[in-house]
């Protein structure tokens, strides 16, 4: 794409590079910072990284290699106004897509009220065996991360839910050390609010949906094992957790109950984080070859025995042809509007969508309505003609197969390159995790897009991440931090040191 980054809102230089109030303290001890400084410091981020083992593997490639995800040591900023709003609408998103999720795998109200069409009982991700199933606190969801995207000043947009195994947290949270690391004095001068906390709440909130009479849960992490792409958050998540890590052989039903196997015997589980997809869960009613999974396991659950968190059957909610249904839901099971927007959807099952959209494709961002990790898309500006018309078949030929958004102008952040310091655009996930309560610490995984004009910010395509400083008070003291860093500079030192 070589769209000008002067077209897009700048989270520290606004759009008339006057820098926004959050951000002059740290302009101010950036610009006295040499840019070699900062790559040495990056340089020391990744050999640390590299040495803790924060890596993932690229399915497909043919190589096998893990990679570290590129990690940028200039920080993203949110206000706490920002953060205000932007925590409000993420919980009113998913209080709305759990009651969804129940109503769907029970009365299907939202079905008979014509909200949502009956067709959505044919989705790959819907599971018959969920229906009339009750599940603790009638939570589905319990770890959620909401991809927010950002256009201007004051509006943020819902690129999409995602409700399933939602990954990214580890980096968020291991991003925020090695700033601490790298940078303790900026940490002194700016109200930066904690995220070092969320192993616990996620714990907490795990333990808060066994099931009824259990007074002292056990609580386990399943993982696919070593080879996953998202393995260390797994090992990362159970070892912060201070819970058991294991795999589908470590597991085993025996009357109504899945138990651990343990060097002083079976010791019964009430709860399991599963980071595995629903089809690898129980060989006995999905995929029948899976080794993954636990066999008799959706047995125990269905029958109240364990509690699966996320549950079995949330993909339905966060497909991309649900999506766009989600402000109607918050509307229909809330009573409210929605806080958070939606980016306005092309339905390409419909037919009128469908021919805009074929006329329209090199202005668009097609999407496989169950695609991830930036595959399976067209970002039509920056695709060639052939690229085009090859995706054109594809479209033509399952139409519903696909949803089209226009090319936002996400906004972009100051991000250290080979070449420099350059604007690059970012997006944010927030995890919100659902309980008794429905809450999320003040932080996210911002991804940054690394390539120059890419808006494709996913690791798998080449995207970095950044840390997320949510701000505790909006008032933060400029001049104070101001003539604070200046103070420090005369000593000659530079405070990266």
């Amino acid at each position: 794409m070589t769209q000008s980054a002067k077209q897009f809102f700048d989270e520290m230089q606004g759009y008339g590079g006057n820098v926004r109030a959050i951000y002059q303290a740290y302009n101010r001890w950036l610009s006295d910072v040499p840019t070699q400084q900062l790559a040495a410091k990056r340089a020391e981020a990744e050999v640390l990284f590299r040495r803790v083992g924060i890596t993932f593997n690229v399915y497909g490639e043919e190589d096998g290699a893990e990679r570290l995800i590129p990690f940028d040591v200039i920080p993203r900023m949110i206000s706490a106004s920002e953060w205000a709003h932007l925590s409000k609408g993420a919980v009113q998103r998913v209080r709305a897509l759990n009651m969804f999720l129940h109503d769907i795998y029970h009365e299907q109200e939202i079905i008979k009220a014509g909200i949502v069409p009956h067709t959505i009982l044919t989705n790959s991700q819907y599971r018959p065996e969920m229906v009339g199933v009750n599940v603790p606190n009638q939570v589905y969801a319990h770890v959620a991360g909401i991809d927010l995207v950002r256009t201007s000043e004051s509006q943020f947009y819902v690129l999409e839910d995602n409700l399933r195994t939602p990954s990214g947290v580890s980096y968020m949270l291991e991003d925020r050390k090695m700033m601490m690391r790298l940078f303790p004095d900026l940490f002194r001068k700016y109200p930066i609010a904690p995220v070092e906390h969320y192993p616990h709440v996620l714990l907490n909130n795990l333990r808060s949906v066994a099931q009824t009479g259990v007074t002292d849960p056990t609580v386990v992490l399943l993982s696919p094992g070593a080879y996953n792409s998202a393995y260390f958050e797994h090992a990362f998540l159970a070892q912060q957790m201070g819970i058991e890590l294991v795999e589908g052989q470590d597991l085993f039903v025996r009357n109504n109950a899945v138990y651990m196997r343990t060097t002083q015997g079976p010791q019964r589980v009430d709860v399991i984080y599963r980071r595995i997809d629903d089809d690898f869960l129980d060989p006995l009613v999905f995929k029948p070859d899976s080794l993954l999974g636990v066999p008799g396991l959706l047995s125990v659950y269905r029958n109240g025995g364990v509690t699966l968190a996320n549950a079995v059957g949330t993909g339905v909610a966060d497909d991309k042809a649900t999506y766009v249904y989600v402000p109607e839901m918050i509307k229909f099971y809330l009573g409210e509007s929605p806080i958070l927007q939606n980016v306005p959807t092309y339905q390409l099952s419909k037919e009128d969508d469908l021919a805009y959209v074929l006329d329209h494709l090199p202005e668009l961002v097609v999407k496989e309505v169950q695609g991830s990790g930036g595959y399976g898309m067209l970002v039509g500006p920056a695709a060639s003609k052939q690229e085009i018309e090859e995706f054109r078949l594809r479209i033509v030929s399952k139409p519903a197969n696909y949803i089209a958004q226009p090319t936002l102008a996400l906004s972009t952040c100051p991000t250290l390159v080979d070449q420099g310091i350059a604007p690059r655009h970012v997006d944010l996930r927030p995890f919100v995790l659902s309980g008794k309560t429905v809450s999320l610490v003040p932080g996210g995984l911002s991804r940054v897009a690394l390539k120059e004009g890419s808006l494709v910010v996913n690791s798998s395509q080449g995207g970095g991440t950044k840390d997320t400083w949510v701000l505790e008070r909006d008032e933060v003291g400029v001049e104070s931090m101001q003539s604070q860093m200046a103070a420090q500079q005369t000593t000659k030192e530079a405070v990266i040191c």
